[in-house]
């Protein structure tokens, strides 16, 4: 047996080009296009290739891509400033404050400052009370991309037994909340969860998202189970030479699994377009306010 690979990059690729024609549409009926504004703040290499690759895909929908770098020295007050600024643009229809932000900076607080209505990150404590009850909201956009890629797989979900590990803001909570509302009985492991292997041994869906290479063995899953790795690595090589891994060791479940996300090409290309596609939800919801 040999798992079906999901194929990231091709699903992303048709929201994308969904999300363009939404937004096509969207400036014929109110003459301007969506706005999306990214913040970056200090020079993390891994951040600002990041940002430049958001802006890309925002143009190539035919969004206005605003973006501003501000040096790693930026006080909290003035972080706080520009978000109110962003809030009160009317072309502005996203703001995204890219993560992590320098230590002396309290990123629970900027991201509770930044208008719900324009949080295309999902972050907010109110978009997230509405995700939790089940209500509509904007979804992080990482676990948004792993339930389009769950259900284009597996179909409905209601009943399976799902496991997520990770238990982090951005993924692990708003992805069992997801899982949840679709009426799968959730369980939420992480990196201290005693006997990990039984939990993932009756899980029809795993999701793993918890940073740490291999940790989901092969031998681990439920034969025909959908395996969904967020998990982004770089592990060194004897040669030198560095590669990207997921959280499930990948050459084993494919063996095993029913459905398995690669990494790269899986989860990660899904980030970028459930944001433009966010951004483009934000744009309609501010415009019929």
């Amino acid at each position: 047996m040999s798992a079906t690979l999901i194929d990231g990059k091709a699903r992303a690729a048709a929201l994308r080009a969904d999300v363009a024609r939404g937004v096509a549409a969207f400036v014929a009926v109110h003459g301007r296009a969506p706005g999306l504004t990214v913040v970056l703040v200090g020079d993390d290499p891994a951040s600002a290739v990041y940002v430049a690759s958001k802006g890309k895909a925002c143009r190539e929908a035919g969004m206005i891509s605003g973006e501003h770098k501000l040096p790693a020295s930026t006080s909290e007050t003035e972080l706080l400033a520009l978000v109110a600024q962003l809030n009160a643009d009317p072309t502005v229809d996203g703001i995204l404050v890219q993560m992590p932000l320098p230590r002396h900076i309290d990123s629970d607080r900027v991201i509770a400052a930044i208008d719900p209505a324009k949080d295309v990150d999902g972050l907010h404590p109110i978009n997230t009370g509405l995700l939790v009850s089940g209500r509509e909201g904007l979804v992080p956009c990482t676990p948004s991309g792993c339930m389009l890629l769950i259900k284009e797989a597996v179909g409905n979900i209601a009943g399976a037994e799902a496991l997520v590990i990770g238990r982090s803001i951005l993924v692990g909570k708003p992805m069992a909340a997801l899982l949840t509302n679709a009426s799968a009985t959730v369980t939420i492991a992480h990196s201290r969860t005693r006997d990990l292997a039984a939990h993932v041994a009756r899980a029809d869906i795993v999701v793993a998202a918890v940073g740490i290479p291999f940790m989901v063995k092969g031998s681990w899953i439920k034969p025909g189970a959908c395996v969904i790795d967020v998990g982004i690595n770089r592990i060194a090589l004897p040669d030198g030479k560095s590669r990207l891994v997921g959280d499930v060791d990948f050459e084993s479940a494919v063996t095993r699994a029913g459905w398995i996300t690669p990494v790269p090409g899986g989860v990660g290309p899904m980030t970028i377009a459930c944001l433009l596609d966010n951004t483009l939800k934000a744009a309609h919801a501010r415009a019929s306010a």
